[in-house]
Order: C-alpha cells, then structure tokens, then sequence
C-alpha cells in the first residue's frame, strides 16, 4: 500500500482513483473510507492510501459486490484476521449471489425473446404492447404481507 504523501482535494482523489467525488462522499458516508484531515479552508484532503482505498472499493464494485462485501473485505486487510481466508468465505458468497443472478438474467433473456416473437413486423401494428398488457392483465396482485426478500446489490 502507498505511503501516505500526497494531500489532495476531492477532484483530484477522484480523478486518481476514478471514483466519482460524489462517490467518494458516499463512501466516507457509508464508512467504506474514513473521514481525513482537512485542510485550513475546510477541504477534505485525501492521501496516498485513501486513493489506494478509493481504487480498491472501485474494483470491489466493478466486480458488483455490495457494500457490506466491500466492508467486510475492508475490514478483513485492517486485521490480522485477513490472513485466515475468510475473505475466500466473502468472495464464496458473492459467487453463489452472482450465480443466482445469472440464472435470474437467463430467465429474463427466454422472456424477453418470447416477448419479442409476438412481434414479426408483418403488419401495422406492434403486438409487443397487447403482450405487455396481456401479462399485466393476467398477473396475480400479491397480497399484503411481510416485504419481499431483498436483492443482493
């Protein structure tokens, strides 16, 4: 990890670590990156290893990874527990989320396909719409009850 040189305002943080400044105060926000030094004007200044931090909640978010996983890995590099593969545990789970996903988005392709077979371009009018109104017709109104489980993301 980077030494701790450089103090720098948010927009330049953001354009080294390619996080958005206002991402970067989302995470401060969320406690993915602690809250720094400012400078005699009140900027916050951000250092080496804040971008090094910043790079690091990037990639973990490319890879679409939660927050909380992103935490967890966080927290796992500050400790010495880090060294006891628990965040192969964390990266496990996160593959279990990203294969139920996958399944989810295959199912989705097969409908949206079959959506779009209602529509051959034969004649004037687009039958995707009637479809679309056909399922929304036909589609049970759950009753009220406990909320939905929530997605991973």
């Amino acid at each position: 990890m980077p030494a701790d040189t450089a103090r720098l305002r948010i927009g330049e943080a953001a354009q080294r670590s390619g996080v958005s400044t206002a991402n970067i105060r989302y995470y401060e926000k969320e406690a993915l990156l602690a809250a720094g030094p400012r400078s005699e004007s009140s900027y916050r200044l951000y250092t080496d290893a804040d971008i090094h931090q910043l790079r690091f909640i990037r990639l973990c978010r490319a890879m679409d990874m939660s927050l909380d996983e992103v935490r967890t890995l966080l927290a796992l590099d500050r400790s010495a527990a880090g060294a006891d593969h628990t965040a192969c545990d964390t990266l496990d789970e996160h593959l279990t989320h990203v294969r139920i996903r996958l399944q989810e988005l295959k199912t989705l392709e097969r409908d949206l396909i079959a959506l779009r077979r209602r529509c051959d371009g034969t004649d004037g009018h687009c039958h995707v719409i009637d479809a679309l109104h056909e399922r929304a017709d036909a589609e049970p109104v759950a009753p009220p009850g406990p909320a939905p489980a929530k997605r991973h993301v």
